[in-house]
């Protein structure tokens, strides 16, 4: 089986993964499950190729200087705030903007809330915090 199955990867130029080889297997009328074949070019060390290019998220120009770095890539601190680094990059991915909307969204209501509650006397503390969601 595994033969085959090396036979089949090779023959599509090892662009095959597992949902190939198993279809083409079955095509050519070997009754094989597709866990067994997932298995077998696990063993083998077979992969498919993989759609889409790697991220790279930096790419170095050796033309330049580098800034120097002034802790010696030691962080260690001997108490609080005695070293402190940054970065100046922000990235929000599509799947955590929901997150920053909503907690934008309840930011702004507390403030709403807050002028309510100063201008106008409520007969009940916290009455006009009414207007907001629950928060946690």
């Amino acid at each position: 089986m595994k033969s085959q199955i090396s036979r089949v990867h090779a023959d599509n130029f090892g662009v095959y993964g597992v949902r190939k080889v198993w279809r083409q297997l079955h095509r050519e009328g070997v009754p094989v499950a597709r866990c067994t074949v997932a298995r077998m070019m696990r063993d083998l060390g077979l992969e498919g190729a993989r759609r889409g290019k790697r991220i790279r998220t930096t790419i170095r120009d050796d033309g330049h200087e580098r800034a120097s770095d002034l802790l010696r890539r030691d962080f260690t601190a001997s108490g609080p705030n005695e070293r402190w680094v940054a970065d100046r990059r922000l990235r929000i991915e599509p799947a955590e903007l929901w997150t920053v909307n909503f907690t934008l969204f309840m930011l702004v209501s507390m403030a709403a809330a807050m002028r309510i509650l100063c201008r106008f006397p409520a007969r009940v503390p916290g009455q006009g915090f009414s207007a907001v969601p629950w928060r946690r």
